[in-house]
């Protein structure tokens, strides 16, 4: 039996060091992997990219687009909403989605070419980790730290997969790995309220967003995989129809 292993990392820049070897695991919990499997739940057919320029692009070969997304915390000209899972919740018709974000999206893009990509926040850790467990060999889950620094959310929900993966016969794969664990473990959701992203919504008089990261957690039982152009939901069971990576 082949040993399974995981890595648990924080910025976008590291996925590099993975994409060739292990199935990537994004996490970016304020906001852009919530508003991702936010619009999926809500019938949006979602298009990550990594610049306002790509997203243009996208979107001109898309019927009744969305613009979504932020720069610097900034929603860019011309776009129809922010980074705003909450917005999308509201949504009142299905259109397709065109998302681009400092952090999140920049890390999905760093990781075309992986063999498996998902996407993951507190609405869908138990479903992630249920599609991982046994489909992939090598795991990698990777935190949109910015400005070379890891943010408290992504790595509380990172360590959450992780130790799932864990209780299933999967080991860490090195010691930073094993400090994350040993970091998060018995730690609620409600600490995030404290962390720089937290305040920056508030701050910002962002509070739906803050508001609806953290009273929904665990409540769509289903994952979401990114094949480098599009997001969708993968129902549960469906991981055995996985190549084994």
């Amino acid at each position: 039996m082949s040993v399974r292993s995981f890595v648990i990392d924080s910025l976008p820049e590291s996925v590099s060091k993975y994409r060739d070897t292990h199935a990537i695991v994004a996490v970016d919990v304020f906001r852009a992997t919530t508003v991702i499997v936010t619009a999926l739940a809500n019938g949006h057919p979602i298009y990550p990219v990594s610049t306002v320029e790509e997203a243009s692009v996208v979107a001109g070969r898309l019927h009744d687009p969305l613009l979504a997304g932020e720069q610097a915390g900034v929603k860019p000209a011309g776009f129809d909403l922010n980074n705003s899972p909450a917005a999308i919740e509201r949504l009142p018709n299905c259109r397709p989605i065109v998302l681009v974000t400092s952090a999140g999206t920049r890390l999905l893009s760093e990781a075309r070419g992986a063999s498996s990509i998902y996407v993951a926040c507190l609405r869908n850790m138990i479903a992630t980790a249920a599609q991982l467990i046994g489909a992939h060999r090598r795991v990698a889950l990777i935190g949109a730290g910015t400005q070379g620094k890891p943010r408290p959310e992504d790595q509380y929900a990172c360590a959450r997969i992780a130790e799932m993966l864990r209780s299933q016969g999967y080991t860490p794969e090195d010691d930073r790995t094993v400090a994350e664990l040993a970091e998060w473990r018995g730690v609620g959701v409600a600490s995030m309220r404290t962390s720089p992203s937290a305040d920056f919504l508030r701050n910002t008089g962002q509070h739906d967003d803050l508001e609806f990261v953290l009273s929904r957690v665990d409540d769509i039982d289903a994952s979401a995989v990114f094949n480098g152009q599009q997001v969708s939901l993968m129902l549960p069971g469906a991981q055995r129809l996985l190549a084994e990576a």
